[in-house]
């Protein structure tokens, strides 16, 4: 079944990994994740009620400001994964198609990479806004499926991509919480990836990228992304 799905689970990044060909590399030291599930904090939300625009979301995004001189922001990638499919993942699979410019289907975002100065490591901040109850649904959706299955295909053309996937928790924030680090191996060389996804009221803000990276600065991009308004 041919269709969109690393587009609306938000894999830009990971692929853009895999695409150089190397391994996860050093980069800043941050403590390690535990393996256990994440889970609805129950918290109050402190996002609006009010879609966020585009150009409000915009600047909740990380700069190199945040981040410092090590880093530098990588242009906006053109390409297209039309042809991208999953295999052996049902739920993933029954997502169905999205749009083909790496983003999820939500009217209103933002999002930005960096590289790693001298590192194969690279982080991607992406935010999204709607009504409360699509973007709730829709997140669940999207990144329940992505949890479900501990081992997957991706073929690109004739190129078979293995995934592993392994839950993480990620930082009790918001509304909902989701984590993950995939390994993805293709011609029998590893990449792997961190992602970390939090929905609080209508904002929802995914960092993805190598773990160490993700590990460094999801605070944060947290801390600003999900930030009251006033």
């Amino acid at each position: 079944m041919r269709n969109n799905t690393t587009n609306l689970l938000s894999l830009t990044a990971l692929g853009a990994l895999l695409l150089t060909g190397c391994a996860e590399t050093a980069a800043p030291s941050a403590p390690a994740s535990s393996s256990q599930a994440p889970a609805k904090s129950g918290g109050k939300s402190a996002a609006p009620s009010k879609a966020l625009t585009s150009a409000e979301l915009g600047p909740r995004l990380l700069d190199l400001i945040d981040l410092g001189s090590d880093y530098r922001v990588k242009p906006e990638s053109t390409s297209k994964n039309d042809d991208m499919a999953v295999v052996g993942c049902p739920a993933l699979e029954a997502l169905g198609s999205g749009p083909s410019d790496g983003s999820l289907d939500f009217p209103n975002q933002a999002k930005v990479s960096f590289a790693y100065a001298s590192k194969d490591s690279d982080l991607s901040e992406e935010v999204y806004s709607d009504t409360e109850d699509k973007i709730s649904s829709r997140s669940q959706e999207i990144f329940t499926a992505m949890g479900s299955c501990p081992k997957y295909q991706m073929v690109s053309g004739s190129t078979p991509i293995d995934v592993t996937v392994q839950k993480v928790t990620a930082p009790q924030r918001g509304d909902e919480q989701w984590g993950h680090i995939l390994t993805l191996t293709a011609g029998g060389r590893p990449s792997v990836m961190k992602q970390i996804a939090v929905r609080s009221g209508n904002v929802l803000i995914v960092l993805s990228g190598s773990p160490a990276l993700v590990d460094a600065h999801v605070d944060k991009a947290l801390a600003k992304a999900l930030k009251p308004v006033g």
